[in-house]
């Protein structure tokens, strides 16, 4: 599981948002690579219908039980379900979540599928990386941090994975200063993680340059 992510995390990006948070008296750079989103768009959709008039889309209910159609602008994927369900991925804002999810709407309200007229889109998962500019010894902050909290296998995958109370997020940690963030649900939870996380280090003497 963690290698697959990582390989989806770190590909080239094409579009990225980027925050910046303060970090003892230094800006940190967040960058988001990937925003997760669902949505209740309507009743029940008949997919076969959809994937014969809607060019692109991509439907084997024997492999997959949602219909995939993927947009260009902006580059995302949206999974379709028969129960009138979507999930939207690979967006790189919030804002870019709700274009892509209401062009669908749009277009199947085209080929007269039964949709609403505001889709209710929650946002389920923020993926943002960032770099604590400071190299790392895993093996003591995973002893510092808890290990009830933390998962460290060098053997089977090079970073410290965290699961942070507060915010409630996942934090992968790596030797080099890089680190990723799972599981947000808005921006500010990203920073907050950023704050604490280097707050936590600090103290505990474990941030280095």
């Amino acid at each position: 599981m963690g290698f697959f992510f990582l390989k989806r995390v770190f590909k080239p990006l094409y579009r990225v948002f980027i925050y910046t948070v303060l970090r003892g008296g230094t800006m940190a750079e967040i960058i988001v690579v990937n925003v997760v989103a669902s949505a209740s768009i309507g009743k029940e959709l008949m997919l076969q219908d959809i994937a014969f008039q809607l060019e692109g889309a991509e439907y084997d209910q024997d492999r997959f039980p949602g219909l995939i159609y993927k947009l260009a602008e902006p580059k995302t994927a949206v999974l379709i379900f028969r129960s009138g369900k979507v999930v939207c991925t690979g967006a790189r804002s919030i804002p870019d979540v709700h274009v892509a999810i209401n062009k669908v709407v749009d277009e199947l309200r085209v080929l007269d599928m039964p949709v609403k007229d505001e889709p209710d889109i929650v946002i389920q998962n923020i993926v943002a990386t960032t770099n604590l500019e400071s190299t790392l010894n895993l093996i003591q902050i995973a002893m510092s941090l808890g290990f009830e909290n933390v998962e460290y296998e060098p053997e089977a995958f090079p970073g410290l994975v965290y699961r942070m109370d507060d915010p409630k997020v996942v934090l992968l940690l790596f030797g080099s200063g890089k680190m990723v963030c799972v599981g947000a649900r808005e921006v500010n939870n990203i920073k907050d993680a950023v704050r604490n996380i280097k707050e936590e280090l600090s103290t505990a003497g474990l941030m280095r340059t």
